[in-house]
């Protein structure tokens, strides 16, 4: 029997980054026999998902509620938060110096997926508002010793293919 240590099969079968989060014991072969592992997951992956989307959740009622303590602590100290606009890429310290004279925002979820990688989950999610309709957000979760965080949050609006190039065109021409 011939034993592959988890580096040996991590280099041979996928980079790092793209491993789960899972445990991977050595594997054994044999010549006739198939490969089998036993691959135990470190954590309760829904338990997890719905964590993170709890502290999304607190986010969007946070923002509603104008509640800019609350909502500022759901992120790091180093996130960004990048807008609608080209020219919004905001440092924590620049986002609250725009939101904290505001009376808020309210972002109805429609739907919101999740995809987990060690301690990192990425997500988006599509909202609703009364001022702009249909927006998306995405981002990035971190796990820090005190629960999961937002490193960084992108809000947008999603286009119709079928009229793409007329909405592109309408900011080509405000962009000059």
């Amino acid at each position: 029997m011939k034993f592959i240590s988890n580096k040996v099969l991590q280099l041979l079968l996928l980079p790092a980054a793209f491993l789960p989060a899972m445990t991977i014991s050595t594997f054994a072969l044999a010549d006739s026999t198939p490969v089998s592992s036993a691959i135990t997951p470190k954590v309760n992956d829904n338990q997890v998902s719905l964590e993170a989307a709890q502290v999304l959740d607190r986010l969007h009622q946070a923002a509603s509620d104008a509640d800019w303590d609350n909502y500022f602590s759901l992120y790091l100290a180093d996130a960004l938060f990048i807008g609608t606009d080209a020219n919004e890429h905001w440092t924590m310290d620049e986002f609250q110096q725009y939101a904290r004279p505001t009376q808020g925002w309210t972002y109805t979820l429609k739907s919101r997926k999740l995809l987990k990688r060690d301690k990192v989950i990425v997500f988006d999610e599509l909202l609703d508002s009364q001022s702009y309709g249909l927006s998306r957000g995405t981002g990035t979760l971190i796990l820090t010793d005190t629960g999961w965080k937002i490193m960084q949050y992108h809000l947008s609006f999603p286009i119709p293919n079928e009229i793409a190039k007329e909405i592109t065109a309408t900011i080509k021409s405000k962009s000059k």
